[in-house]
């Protein structure tokens, strides 16, 4: 249903989250405009009903006072295209930054724009290229006033009420939650909680793929052991004699278990169109969240062993770890007679 209360909303960067945010707003009655570097995305959406912008000038001209512009942008750009737009605003305009920077960045960009008279906003969002139809859930921080006047561009953004069952112990009838956004407080507050929600899908990722890895090596005892000085036996062969289907067990798991999650179900899909995995390199990255998890833990004096430990495996998987694993081959091969060593041509 559309809304009742349509607004304009500017939106620059139009990659596959921002150009569906995009989308969604529309589809719930408001006006975008948007501009990207690739004019193709913008020519793209201007087919949707849109109003493209050529630059970002004309963006601004095409955005009415106050003004609400949205960045949906990598963190390494966000500051140089923020010192260029903020020069084209004028007071009680208010600037969104959507992507994942650094929570402490916003209290900086912040303090920058508060002697324009400029609101800064930052807004965590989660959902990517499937919130279009899901929604996002968004976690807002800033000052109560913008984050008030911009709701019903949130609230078309968030999944909705209907997107989850009721909780069943919640009998508070007010706030944002239920329906999928946040304003979680002050400046930086919501790329915040972001960056720990982030960190939290480190562990989780990390177990489950720790898990179907154990599953996959239940058959350790049918495959035949080296015998010798430098490998543990296993003890019980005959424990560990199962060939069991791993994509079956991610499909299983998809369907009243405790662990199942949206996880889960990515899992299990990408595991029925490649069953070995064969197409992934089995590189994880890592694009910051995570370390500025664990920092913040740090920081706190707050125990995060599983996502400190899920943000190393990371690392590894980036073959960052390489180093030391050949620093532990040549103590373990001068310990051991070197039998680690790698053999001279």
């Amino acid at each position: 249903m559309a809304t009742d209360t349509p607004m304009q909303l500017g939106l620059i960067g139009l990659g596959r989250m921002g150009a569906n945010i995009v989308r969604r707003l529309m589809r719930d009655g408001h006006r975008c405009v948007v501009y990207d570097l690739n004019e193709t995305a913008v020519k793209e959406l201007e087919g949707e009903g849109a109003l493209g912008a050529s630059s970002l000038e004309d963006f601004v001209t095409k955005l009415e006072r106050p003004r609400a512009a949205w960045l949906m942008l990598p963190a390494a750009v966000v500051q140089r295209t923020l010192d260029q737009l903020v020069e084209l605003l004028e007071p009680d305009d208010a600037v969104i930054d959507g992507g994942n920077s650094y929570y402490r960045d916003d209290i900086t960009r912040s303090k920058q724009l508060a002697p324009r008279r400029l609101h800064y906003l930052d807004c965590g969002t989660s959902g990517g290229v499937w919130g279009l139809e899901r929604g996002y859930c968004l976690m807002i921080g800033g000052e109560p006033e913008p984050v008030a006047r911009l709701d019903p561009i949130f609230r078309a953004i968030a999944p909705g009420a209907g997107s989850a069952e009721p909780t069943p112990s919640r009998t508070r009838t007010t706030g944002t939650a239920p329906d999928g956004y946040l304003h979680c407080g002050p400046s930086g507050a919501g790329h915040f909680v972001k960056m720990v929600h982030n960190g939290i899908e480190y562990g989780m990722m990390a177990a489950i793929a720790e898990g179907l890895s154990i599953i996959k090596n239940a058959d350790a005892g049918l495959r035949d052991r080296t015998a010798d000085a430098e490998t543990a036996p296993l003890r019980e062969p005959e424990a560990y004699r199962y060939r069991i289907d791993v994509g079956e067990v991610a499909e299983v798991w998809r369907r009243g278990s405790v662990v199942g999650s949206w996880l889960v179900d990515l899992t299990a899909d990408a595991l029925a169109r490649s069953p070995r995995l064969e197409e992934f390199t089995g590189r994880v990255s890592d694009s910051g969240e995570g370390r500025w998890t664990v920092l913040a833990a740090v920081d706190e004096g707050v125990p995060a062993a599983v996502i400190t430990t899920a943000l190393t495996e990371r690392f590894a998987s980036q073959g960052l770890g390489e180093f030391a694993d050949r620093v532990l081959s040549a103590m373990r091969s001068e310990f051991g007679g070197h039998a680690e060593k790698r053999s001279q041509p």
